[in-house]
């Protein structure tokens, strides 16, 4: 996509004749020399390791949100039962309880029975799936660098590994890092088909799309931008061409120019394309039919794939309404240094259109903006849609001030340090402090489970184990009690009533608005365990706090 001319030492590099295997160089300007390999190989790892350091570091710490522990319920059901039905009402795909049925799966291989209670299902192994799609992206941004350049790909990838957001979300047991992920998949692999004319390439695109679309229904939103961005990149350099004319080039005769397309079709041959295009609609159609289908196991899940879209577009009308401009005021406070660099950058490229990669990014970037800002249904975790692409042009103008500058890495080492600093100071903040603060400025809090369930989960897995363990009984009378049921999966006596009744298990869990009618009906029979906080109760989220009750010994 991006013309490219690749310089070393400062030398202007030869032209090569196309090699299957090999795709065109770095888009690194004429006589700005490129940093060495050894250095470039050493960056990558320590990004990496950053990367990995923020998403791994304390991976229990935050408890679960309610969305975790409902897609845990379906993890649990999945793992222990064999059971995983789609359903369109549910809304997202059933890739995250495939993919995160693994560890748990094996376990029960290895150790059967012993394994009984977890196999292997606990905080940690759970968000290690979204951990491993968040660390895998950052490894995509990676096999870009010969269309951003080699200091606009680490700049991309570093501001991505220490991105709040990025970080947040793949702590977070949830579909939006496996969805990113499978996004900029298409795009390396179309990139990657494009340079090589590997067939290889065209299948892993197609799966990557075929998995998006099995993973969440927003699926449409994604691919209609990148074809909208696509489109939209090569009409766009034919029109700057048509007004700004082609340079002179007095007293040389110019060969004329081969249409890029038509001259892939013809190094692939027709039939090769034909063939590797059936071949990927093949993988795509058979991907996307067995995950909704169970694995051919519940033939509706297929049909109900496509109610699904509709089911959305009422949610998206009703549920979760901010203002039009909300994701601009939740990037530029949660995810400034990527959002005003790539606003940097998406005028660069605008404005001079060299590197056509960098201008599909702007497209993508703003477009995908665009498009969410039309629709009412707004949350957090959706920006981190944006900030993929967002990170790959504020990479770009990075890498036209490293040009510019005639390769002085100081200059651009100074720049990327301020912004990582920054982008570092948000992530911690957000990621091991306020984790579950919803003041305005804490973006990525919403809704959020508070720290002190964890303590309620604590008194309870205690009180129990001086009662029955795992058979002791536990009623549960508030309405609002997400995210207990993962944390309660291994009690066998558990019951989620969602009001007031009868009960005689030794403890009971509920909502501070049911106190007087727990006092009148259990007063006499159950004591209150209260919490640190001055009323007893414990907060699950805002605006909801639950008590907690044992049954007084011999009653």
């Amino acid at each position: 996509m991006a013309s490219t001319v690749s310089t070393k030492s400062g030398k202007k590099a030869k032209a090569h004749k196309f090699a299957p295997d090999k795709a065109p160089a770095a888009p690194v300007a004429v006589g700005v020399p490129d940093i060495p390999e050894r250095a470039w190989q050493i960056s990558v790892l320590a990004i990496m390791l950053i990367a990995a350091a923020l998403r791994l570091y304390d991976l229990n710490l935050v408890p679960l949100h309610h969305d975790e522990g409902v897609n845990g319920n379906f993890l649990v059901r999945l793992v222990r039962d064999g059971a995983y039905q789609y359903d369109p009402e549910n809304y997202h795909g059933p890739t995250l309880y495939y993919f995160s049925a693994i560890i748990p799966w094996i376990t029960k291989v290895l150790f059967g029975d012993a394994a009984r209670d977890n196999y292997g299902m606990t905080t940690f192994t759970i968000r290690l799936i979204p951990v491993l799609f968040g660390l895998g992206t950052v490894g995509l941004v990676f096999m870009l660098r010969r269309r951003l350049g080699t200091i606009g790909t680490l700049s991309a990838a570093l501001m991505l590994a220490v991105s709040p957001g990025a970080v947040y979300l793949s702590r977070y047991f949830i579909h939006e890092t496996q969805f990113v992920f499978f996004t900029l998949g298409i795009v390396v692999a179309a990139l990657r088909f494009y340079e090589t004319r590997n067939p290889t390439y065209l299948i892993l695109g197609s799966a990557s799309a075929a998995l998006l679309f099995a993973t969440k229904e927003t699926a449409f939103v994604s691919v209609g931008v990148l074809l909208i961005a696509f489109g939209s990149t090569h009409v766009y350099r034919w029109l700057y061409r048509s007004v700004m004319g082609q340079p002179s080039h007095k007293g040389r005769k110019q060969a004329p120019q081969q249409n890029p397309f038509r001259r892939f079709i013809d190094e692939m041959g027709t039939a090769n394309l034909v063939l590797s295009i059936v071949l990927a609609v093949i993988v795509f159609i058979f991907l996307n039919v067995a995950f909704y289908t169970s694995f051919f196991k519940h033939s509706q899940g297929f049909y109900d794939a496509f109610k699904t879209f509709e089911i959305w577009k009422k949610t998206g009308e009703t549920a979760h309404v901010h203002p039009w401009t909300q994701y601009v005021v939740w990037l530029a406070s949660q995810e400034g240094p990527i959002f005003f660099t790539a606003i940097i950058g998406a005028a660069l490229v605008v404005l001079k259109p060299k590197n056509t990669f960098a201008l599909f990014s702007a497209l993508w970037a703003f477009g995908l903006i665009a498009a969410y800002m039309l629709i009412g249904y707004k949350t957090p975790w959706l920006v981190l849609n944006f900030v993929i692409p967002l990170a790959l042009i504020a990479g770009y103008a990075l890498q036209v001030v490293y040009d510019l500058a005639g390769g002085q890495v100081r200059i651009v080492a100074m720049l990327i340090s301020i912004l990582i600093v920054v982008g570092v100071y948000q992530s911690i903040d957000l990621n091991f402090v306020n984790y579950d603060n919803d003041k305005p400025k804490y973006v990525y809090v919403y809704a959020h489970t508070k720290r002190g369930l964890l303590d309620l989960v604590k008194n309870v897995e205690q009180i129990a184990a001086e009662k029955e363990g795992a058979t002791t009984g536990i009623t549960i009378l508030s309405p609002d009690y997400w995210p207990l049921p993962w944390y309660f999966r291994n009690f066998t006596r558990t019951g989620y009533y969602g009001r007031m009744g009868p009960s005689t298990e030794p403890l009971i869990i509920a909502n501070v608005n049911q106190k007087d009618e727990m006092e009148q009906n259990f007063g006499h029979l159950y004591r209150q365990v209260v919490s640190k906080d001055p009323d007893g109760a414990y907060e699950l989220r805002p605006g909801v706090r639950l008590i907690l009750y044992v049954r007084r010994e011999g009653l």
